[in-house]
């Protein structure tokens, strides 16, 4: 991105024209995300809990047992030994699943860290770091930092 005078703008110049309340919302979307992931990585855990669980009920069964397995909403019957191989399957898809949210939750965790660094986001229900000296007044009034209100 270029500037008014044709030099390419610094990411410090952008930042810069963020107001407080842009920079508010854009870490409170930060953390929804985060928050979105979780909740479907406690799903995709739960789903995978379920395959286990159906895996190790099915695996000393007859494989010419007849049972019935759920698709898309519709019971279909098969043999243990066409549902078994399959929901093995599925388990193991979820496992590659849970470790790709696990990854993404991590980046989502630096980077909601960075952009708190970055524009001197402080938490009010962080507790004060006392090992810092307190800052004089000049130091005070060139701060641009945001305080954002947790969630309760």
């Amino acid at each position: 991105m270029a500037s008014e005078s044709g030099k390419p703008m610094k990411s410090n110049e952008k930042n810069k024209k963020l107001t407080q309340e842009q920079i508010v919302h854009i870490f409170n979307k930060l953390r929804q995300d985060q928050k979105n992931y979780v909740t479907k990585l406690t799903e995709v855990e739960q789903e995978l809990n379920e395959h286990c669980l159906v895996v190790e009920a099915l695996k000393d069964v007859d494989p010419e047992r007849v049972c019935y397995r759920m698709i898309g909403g519709v019971l279909v019957q098969r043999t243990v030994k066409e549902v078994l191989p399959a929901v093995a399957h599925n388990k193991e898809q979820l496992a590659k699943i849970l470790d790709n949210l696990n990854t993404q939750i991590e980046e989502k965790g630096k980077e909601i860290n960075e952009f708190k660094e970055r524009h001197n986001i402080q938490i009010r229900k962080d507790p004060p770091i006392l090992s810092q000296p307190e800052p004089s007044k000049d130091e005070l009034q060139a701060s641009s930092g945001v305080l954002v209100k947790t969630e309760s």
